[in-house]
């Protein structure tokens, strides 16, 4: 495995959570235009944004990726030679897609767009995986219920210059790599066209009213059961073991999730990485960047099936909630002058003790001393939603645009 080429691809939902990954160490993005892609819920990219994300991310050497993975319907297929025309003319590093009509269309459309086959293709096997590559896949996103063995054995039997990717860290679905058709059922929202409701995070009774006696003792307690909840993807500690399985690429789920959210997880992922490729054979996770990943909001982690059949440890019955140890109280403008200077997200007091977070370095511990509002007038408190205010630094470090502060919730 050539450590050196382990990539850390980061997910951007829109502008502010593509400068998140950008700043916080992403080697490659993953977004989505207006139509195509799997999640219909974030801003995603319109044509114009998605030719400045383009411009941004190839100024800072990252690559960008553009979902195309949603299942189209007749109708939809008209558009898409247009879109993804567009998306060459913006200089996109690759699609990824899950239908295979698509695929054949951006091979005639766009010959030269490198294809990655996503997850939802269902790909588990290296036959699969050698077929795509042989219709002119250049990536192939495993399906997330293999093994480590299954996914070594396709790296084994598969052409070298076929990247491997695989799912390393956040929400897990319960159906086979996201083929879901619940919500589609339950609330006409179809989860294969970028628009679940994941109603797999919903409580649930079991009921049998013509058998009595006969009890189905499904519930944990009066409020039902959350039989269908998965718990979080999280790898940070077997990165090591990933590489040395064949994997190319470490792809980080969230386009949903907040640019706090991408930018602590990928500044863990690519400082772990980071130590991986210093020293491959004695890999050693620091405890400050495990911590990483419990301060922000998430569920139980587990590592899916990476290690066998994960059986019980992978769903959580309890409740569909996020555990949150940690709220962003503000983010960084600039240092200079002997001051931070800052924008408020939430709420903090003079006596505070916060984090700083800057990218690729351990968090810094702050007291909050004094707080000047933008008139540099002192106050006690940063009462008002996104006031401009400065404080001393008192920790001697200037730290870059967009560093993150923080406080234990």
């Amino acid at each position: 495995m050539a450590y050196d080429d382990l990539e850390v691809l980061a997910p951007a939902g829109d502008t502010e959570r593509l400068d998140a990954a950008l700043d916080f160490g992403a080697d490659a993005v993953y977004l989505g235009g207006t139509a195509f892609g799997m999640r219909a819920g974030p801003k995603n990219f319109d044509a114009e944004a998605l030719k400045a994300a383009v411009e941004k991310s190839h100024e800072r050497g990252v690559k960008v990726y553009l979902t195309c993975n949603t299942l189209p319907r007749n109708n939809e297929i008209p558009y898409f030679e247009e879109f993804i025309k567009y998306a060459v003319r913006c200089g996109i590093d690759a699609a990824i897609v899950a239908d295979l009509g698509l695929m054949s269309l951006i091979k005639k459309f766009t010959p030269d767009m490198e294809i990655h086959m996503s997850t939802q293709t269902g790909i588990v096997n290296y036959v699969t995986a050698r077929e795509l590559y042989d219709m002119g896949a250049k990536r192939v996103v495993l399906a997330r219920e293999l093994s480590l063995e299954e996914v070594a054995e396709i790296r084994a039997k598969t052409p070298h210059d076929l990247d491997i990717e695989v799912f390393v860290h956040g929400a897990m679905c319960v159906s086979f790599s996201g083929r879901c058709l619940l919500s589609s059922y339950l609330v006409n929202r179809d989860a294969n066209r970028g628009q679940c409701a994941q109603p797999c995070r919903w409580g649930y009774h079991l009921m049998e009213e013509k058998r009595d006696g006969q009890f189905f003792p499904v519930f944990e307690d009066e409020k039902g059961t959350y039989i269908l909840n998965s718990k979080d993807m999280c790898m940070i500690d077997h990165l090591d073991k990933l590489a040395k399985a064949g994997v190319t690429s470490l792809k980080i789920e969230g386009r949903a999730k907040s640019a706090y959210y991408v930018s602590v997880i990928t500044n863990a992922y690519r400082m772990a990485v980071d130590i991986l490729k210093k020293d491959p054979e004695n890999y050693a996770l620091p405890d400050y960047v495990r911590d990483e990943v419990f301060k922000v909001s998430h569920r139980d982690y587990c590592t899916g099936f990476f290690f066998g059949h994960p059986s019980e440890c992978r769903q959580y019955y309890e409740d569909s909630g996020y555990i949150r140890s940690y709220d962003v109280c503000a983010v960084v403008d600039k240092c200079e002058n002997g001051r931070i200077y800052a924008e408020q997200r939430n709420k903090f007091l003079v006596g505070d003790e916060l984090e700083i977070l800057a990218p690729s370095q351990r968090p810094v511990k702050y007291r909050v001393t004094e707080i000047q509002n933008a008139d540099g007038e002192l106050v006690e408190n940063t009462c008002h939603a996104a006031m401009k205010f400065s404080m001393p630094n008192t920790v001697g470090i200037d730290f870059p645009p967009r560093s993150i502060i923080r406080k234990k919730a």
